[in-house]
């Protein structure tokens, strides 16, 4: 074990902290050694954290868990960041070259994604991640790679991601105080798009959408290119919610409701079913109609799911997935979920689980849709780490600026970026955080 890569990827959610240790299994699959999940208990707000001491306790006893399971000492962790302060747009980039006989180089592609972190974005955000989706060669269009061409202007159109600054750096606080060190942050909607699309549904074009606790996050991917970005602040949460108010019920109660009886379909609930709650101390029990559960589920999830499709839409590519829709996430799991989700966005559906990617080791505890994003956070360390690897390995320089710029361009974002977004005076407060 000593001798390979092991990863840990930490999820902090709105209602659990998950800490999972991976390795990579010597046919390029997942080997799950360790797991800890232990709810949030309050410490995280729709993705945000809101708390800064019980997320930090919350962290401590997951990864503690994990340790002890799998049998290591952790101290790097992959992160996932989230959350409704989320934003993405389209963007164009152009670049006059002065010699149109040179070929089209990598540093020319640097300079053209270097520009757009200089765009102006809203105060209090900025820009954590540039994604290109193709290239114009003097006013050819849908270039994927120009490398090599010979041109004068060079333009590309990039997917822009931006978040908070405060979201990102108190998730820095609350992992170093730990006596933790953050790997990568990794926006959490691509992680889980990792661990359950297939590389034929992101060519295909396909819509993956992760429905947690206080967000459902929505990914779009066509021709192997992810095309568009959404955090909806609604999620598993809020049909707790309404469920506790409109059966007039305690939110333990709700939540078991929810996840033992729920559906997503009035249609498919029997008529005469009955749920018995047991009654406060010296009160009657109280029974729940499961119709009743069931039309409170769906008005909530149709809502989300019509935010989903407005989202589909804004992003100009609803004729243009053939791969149709992934849910995942803890919402996913409730009964005729797909069934709605086609009738709401009119996309074949299927719950998207993580096991595909999984060799062996603690398969059954892990496969739920829940550990998607915790699973796709090890997928995108362990590649990492092989991208390194061979980075190190290489010698020659010409190989060895392409691969720096692979890395570059994967999923997540370097914190050598992260460091660039903070002033003099908030480096001086990062450093007293470690």
């Amino acid at each position: 074990m000593s001798n390979q890569k092991i990863v840990v990827g930490l999820d902090i959610g709105t209602t659990k902290i998950c800490a999972i240790v991976g390795r990579s299994s010597e046919y390029g699959k997942v080997d799950i050694l360790g797991i800890g999940k232990v709810p949030s208990n309050g410490g995280v707000t729709r993705g945000v954290v809101s708390n800064i001491d019980r997320t930090v306790a919350a962290i401590s006893e997951a990864v503690k868990m994990a340790e002890e399971v799998a049998n290591v000492n952790i101290k790097n962790v992959q992160v996932g960041i989230a959350g409704a302060h989320i934003n993405s747009l389209q963007h164009r980039g152009m670049l006059i070259r002065n010699d149109s006989e040179k070929e089209i180089c990598q540093s020319d592609l640097d300079k053209l994604e270097a520009d757009m972190y200089k765009l102006a974005v809203k105060p209090g955000d900025k820009i954590l991640h540039v994604i290109p989706q193709n290239y114009m060669v003097d006013d050819e269009p849908g270039i994927i790679d120009p490398i090599g061409m010979s041109g004068v202007k060079l333009e590309g159109n990039f997917h822009i991601i931006t978040g908070q600054i405060t979201a990102a750096k108190n998730i820095y606080k609350c992992v170093e105080k730990t006596g933790l060190k953050v790997t990568d942050l990794t926006l959490e909607p691509l992680a889980s798009a990792l661990s359950v699309l297939s590389p034929e549904e992101m060519e295909a074009g396909i819509v993956l959408v992760d429905i947690g606790g206080g967000t459902t996050d929505v990914a779009i991917f066509h021709e192997n290119v992810i095309r568009h970005t959404a955090i909806i602040p609604y999620g598993g949460n809020i049909i707790t919610e309404d469920i506790k108010e409109g059966c007039n019920v305690m939110k333990s109660h709700a939540e078991a409701l929810k996840t033992k009886f729920g559906s997503a379909l009035a249609s498919e609930a029997a008529d005469n079913e009955i749920i018995t709650i047991p009654g406060l101390k010296g009160r009657d029990s109280k029974e729940i109609s499961v119709k009743n559960l069931s039309k409170i589920i769906q008005a909530r999830l149709q809502e989300i799911l019509e935010l989903v499709y407005f989202e589909v839409k804004s992003s100009g590519l609803e004729k243009k997935l053939a791969g149709g829709m992934v849910l995942t996430g803890g919402g996913s799991m409730l009964k005729h979920i797909t069934h709605l989700a086609s009738l709401v966005t009119g996309l074949d559906a299927r719950v998207g689980y993580p096991n595909e990617h999984l060799a062996k080791g603690m398969v059954d505890e892990v496969k739920s849709p829940i550990y998607a994003t915790g699973i796709g956070l090890v997928m995108k360390g362990l590649n990492d780490a092989i991208l390194t690897e061979n980075l190190i390995k290489e010698d020659d320089s010409e190989v060895t600026e392409v691969k720096i710029k692979d890395k570059k361009r994967s999923f997540g974002f370097n914190i050598d970026i992260f460091k660039k977004w903070l002033t003099d005076d908030d480096l001086e407060d990062f450093k007293k955080i470690k």
